[in-house]
This record gives structure tokens, C-alpha cells and sequence, in this order.
């Protein structure tokens, strides 16, 4: 639909700029896929592999919107490449690698897991539009062309991708910090827990002492007063005082 002025609206240039993005993003996939066991393998683990393999479809590169069917074929040959058994020369890193396809093949395999991957994508994509929108809404104010750098479909790809990545990194912190927070519970839980059962078996060791040592204790106090006893009759025994005769009167 166009503006006033017969000018292009917002939303169908930002429509087409994404409609180029995912066509060069089909080119890039279609080159990268013919790529060696090792430029895979590469490129598995690169530098920053570990922020860059929070996206699944990056690590598979394949398209957001692609089919089941499409999924397990790239899957399939991505693991080809990549598999230790094809890699003999360099085992290890295999491993990793195929481990970093298999997660994300995986993740995708679970309707919900790709929900929330795509939701990312899609966000990453809108957040872009939106500032793009905000500046030409500047410039337009200021009265200046609004003509911006994303109007380039490789410099609004790569501000997609970016952000894309962004967030997937922010989802991972937000993950780990909870996961974290919930082993610290979990630790705090366990010590409380056993601080728990030694009190109690503390305190079953203490009565049980108590309970065995009764007896013994009655014993002694009986013992004690019976020799009270005994001592406090001793001292009332006393010698009888002579009898005193009478003088008799002649």
C-alpha cells in the first residue's frame, strides 16, 4: 500500500528489506551448504561459537520458516559432514561439532523449542523496523532526507542479525542466572535438610544416653540416701548418763 504521495508506506519497504534479507539469507545458506567437513567444523566453532550457536537456524543454516521435511534433510547432510567417523583426521572437534548440529536439530524438533526460536527471530527483525522507523520519524522532523544506512538490505540484515543474536544471548543469561538460583535453593534446601536430621539424631542420641543412664542415677541417689540415713541415726545415738545415788540419812 503507498503513502500519501504515492510514496512507498513504512511497513511495505521494511516488508521488502526482510523479503531481501531472507533471500540473501537462502544464497548465503545455499553457498555455506556445500562448504568442506572442516569449513564446517570451522565454523561450528569459531570464536564466539557459543553466543553464535544459540540459534539453531544459524547453526543449521536454514530458514525460520522451513518444513519438517527441509529440517531432517539439512540435518542429515549437516551431520554427514561433520560426524567424527568422517573426520578421523581431527575426531575431537568433530565430536563438538556434531554435538552443537545435534542440539539444535533437536531443539527445533520440539514444537515449543521452535516456537520460541522463531518468536526471537521475528523479534529481532521487528526491533530493527521499529528503530528504523524512529529515525526516518527524526530526520522527517528535523527536515532532513530520511533516508537511513538499513535502507541497504546487507546493513539491515546485519542489524537483524545482530539483534537476533542479542536476544538469544539475553534468553541464555536469563536461563543460566535462574538455573543457578535454583541450584543455590536446592544447596540451601539439602543443608537445611541434613543440619535437620543431624539435630534429630542429636537429640535421639541424648535421650537414648538419658534414658540408658536412669537407672544408674536412681541407683546412686538411693545409695546416697540411704547412707543419710544411716549417718543422721549414728548421730542421734548418745551415751545414757550414770545413775545418780542417793545419799541415804543415817
Amino acid at each position: 500500500m503507498a503513502a500519501a504521495g504515492g510514496e512507498p508506506s513504512t511497513q511495505s519497504v521494511s516488508d521488502e528489506l526482510f523479503q531481501n534479507f531472507y533471500t540473501e539469507v537462502k544464497q548465503i545458506e545455499k553457498r555455506d551448504s556445500v562448504l568442506t567437513s572442516k569449513q564446517q567444523i570451522d565454523r561450528l566453532l569459531r570464536p564466539g561459537s557459543s553466543y553464535f550457536n544459540l540459534n539453531p537456524f544459524e547453526v543449521l543454516q536454514i530458514d525460520p520458516e522451513a518444513t519438517d521435511e527441509e529440517l531432517k534433510k539439512r540435518f542429515r547432510a549437516l551431520s554427514i559432514l561433520v560426524h567424527p567417523d568422517k573426520n578421523q583426521g581431527d575426531p575431537d572437534r568433530a565430536q563438538k561439532a556434531f554435538e552443537v548440529v545435534d542440539k539444535a536439530y533437536k531443539l527445533l524438533l520440539e514444537p515449543e523449542q521452535k516456537k520460541r526460536a522463531v518468536d526471537v527471530v521475528q523479534a529481532g527483525k521487528e526491533y530493527v523496523e521499529h528503530m528504523v522507523k524512529q529515525k526516518k520519524k527524526q530526520l522527517k522532523k528535523d527536515g532532513k532526507s530520511q533516508d537511513v544506512e538499513e535502507d541497504d538490505p546487507e546493513v539491515f540484515k546485519q542489524a537483524v542479525y545482530k539483534q537476533t543474536m542479542k536476544l538469544f544471548a539475553e534468553l541464555e543469561i536469563k536461563r543460566k542466572e535462574r538455573e543457578a538460583k535454583d541450584m543455590h535453593e536446592r544447596k540451601r534446601a539439602r543443608e537445611e535438610e541434613i543440619e535437620a536430621a543431624e539435630k534429630a539424631k542429636r537429640d535421639r542420641e541424648w535421650q537414648k544416653n538419658f534414658e540408658e543412664s536412669r537407672d544408674g542415677r536412681v541407683d546412686s541417689w538411693r545409695t546416697f540416701q540411704s547412707k543419710g540415713k544411716t549417718k543422721e541415726k549414728k548421730s542421734r545415738s548418745f551415751l545414757k548418763p550414770p545413775k545418780v545415788k542417793m545419799e541415804q540419812r543415817e
